[in-house]
């Protein structure tokens, strides 16, 4: 029997339902999940990682974790309740309400944690509405002689522009500048071990002339130093109601200066006060600092890449893991996955913050909620961006250089002292120096004996002869090994 159009939408209606039932909390008990249920572990580690969406809070938990003190539905309103406790303190300092000595302890003891959340969620259960919420649990935690102190003329949005910044702020200082120093601490490192150990350059790809591996290295950790002034921020927030006039403030309690107080109370978090705004923070702050993450991500891109090449061209071998797999099939394999790691996460994380740059700058009139549901996402984009750091960090320790072979491929190819020859000869004012080394030398396979001949024949001093003749390719390297010197002394003044 045919199967009517009526039949198939509710048989999609129906699929619907039973997908929406998938995702709540009685999954488990659901009888057509029987034949599912035999395959699932049901302990605590499984329930709390093996079935998260995202691979931050599930195979990269442990790595991130601490993350969730700045990002997670937990450490916002860990941040809010700050923000509407000190607020309340500062209110009674400057003589706008007046509280108790006992209250004003009992303000100062009151510590946010894990119970508090759950009371807080529960409220907002009710309210629909999370800053509110905040304040309710509040109102209903501490018993004030005026419980109307606390959220006092506050709008969401104030409330919400200082709890970002000082989450942003606190991540940058304990997880995020803490891990690109270890980075550039190991990289520096590994600079200075290799700052004289001879390496081919190559650049479109193809052999050009010899350098350092360390002085390579140290190029990526001198991007990085110009870098870190840009993560200098000092988070900046708003603290001015509504739409950003003081509307209510000024018509509630006369003759105060809301102003100065916006700027004292912000300056004792450590935060810069925006006066002229919607009702919004606009931002702006967030999409230089955003940028600034996009621009190292970029650079620890670069490094990741160039690792993986000299890790395929063997010019660093990886220590052997006893206890890892490279390939379920090929037992040989030992394969540079913490730079890959780096570079895929990199993506997500670049993704996200050009993203973020860009669409919290913008808000429609005096504001709309786009930027809200945004914003949370700023712990993943920053989560994906420490994670690539530590996975460098991790492979990084991995390296062991082949100066043996390094030296061989550099001695192995004598042409590239033409550089050398057709500036020596041009000082001398050969004509045509260029266009003889580059006949010479150009797509050819030369031995340092082709090179000597070559010297011999032209009609040029003894002495220039000499000195052409007395070049070797090993030490036709500059002063590479003193520009490594030069950029770690900079960065051992940060590091």
């Amino acid at each position: 029997m045919a199967t009517s159009k009526k039949d198939k939408s509710n048989e999609h209606l129906n699929e619907y339902r039973f997908n929406k039932h998938l995702r709540n909390e009685n999954f488990d008990k659901h009888p057509r999940n029987n034949h599912l249920n035999e395959h699932f572990d049901n302990s605590s580690q499984t329930k709390n990682t093996g079935r998260s969406i995202s691979p931050l809070d599930g195979r990269y938990y442990e790595k991130v974790k601490n993350l969730s003190e700045f990002f997670s539905e937990y450490g916002l309103m860990k941040y809010r309740f700050i923000t509407e406790i000190s607020y309340a303190l500062a209110l009674d300092k400057h003589g706008v309400f007046k509280l108790s000595a006992e209250e004003k302890q009992s303000l100062k003891n009151f510590k946010f944690d894990h119970s508090a959340f759950d009371k807080i969620k529960e409220i907002e259960k009710r309210t629909n509405h999370d800053v509110k919420s905040v304040e309710l649990f509040i109102k209903d935690s501490i018993k004030l002689s005026n419980s109307e102190i606390i959220h006092f003329c506050l709008t969401s949005e104030d409330v919400n522009s200082i709890a970002y910044a000082l989450a942003v702020r606190d991540f940058l200082n304990k997880e995020y500048m803490p891990a690109l120093k270890v980075f550039l601490k190991d990289l520096c490192s590994l600079a200075d071990n290799n700052k004289k150990t001879i390496m081919l350059a190559r650049t479109h790809g193809q052999v050009s002339i010899p350098t350092t591996a360390g002085k390579e290295l140290i190029v990526f950790a001198s991007r990085i130093r110009k870098q870190l002034k840009f993560l200098e921020v000092r988070g900046v927030a708003k603290i001015n109601g509504a739409i950003g006039n003081y509307n209510a403030h000024y018509v509630s309690v006369l003759n105060f200066d809301w102003i100065k107080f916006s700027q004292d109370f912000l300056k004792s978090l450590d935060l810069e006060c925006n006066l002229i705004t919607t009702q919004i923070e606009p931002h702006d702050w967030l999409s230089e600092l955003f940028h600034a993450v996009v621009r190292i991500n970029n650079i620890l891109m670069d490094f990741s890449q160039d690792i993986w090449r000299y890790v395929s061209d063997d010019y660093f071998i990886q220590k052997k893991i006893e206890s890892e797999v490279g390939s379920s099939t090929m037992p040989h394999k030992i394969n540079p996955i913490d730079f890959e790691n780096a570079e895929g996460n990199i993506g997500i994380a670049n993704a996200s913050l050009v993203h973020l740059a860009s669409k919290l700058q913008v808000s429609r009139l005096q504001r709309d909620l786009s930027d809200s549901t945004a914003l949370r996402n700023a712990g993943v984009a920053f989560g994906h961006s420490l994670l690539a750091i530590n996975s460098i960090i991790n492979g990084m320790k991995k390296l062991e250089p082949n100066r043996e072979l390094m030296l061989f491929q550099v001695k192995n190819h004598p042409e590239v002292l033409a550089e050398a020859y057709q500036c020596i000869l041009r000082k001398n004012r050969v004509a045509g120096a260029y266009e003889k080394l580059k006949n010479l030398t150009r797509g050819e396979k030369l031995t340092m004996d082709g090179m000597h001949k070559f010297a011999r024949s032209l009609d040029i001093n003894e002495s220039v002869k000499k000195q052409l003749i007395s070049l070797k390719v090993e030490d036709y390297i500059g002063k590479a090994s003193e520009l490594v010197d030069i950029e770690l002394k900079e960065i051992r003044k940060i590091v």
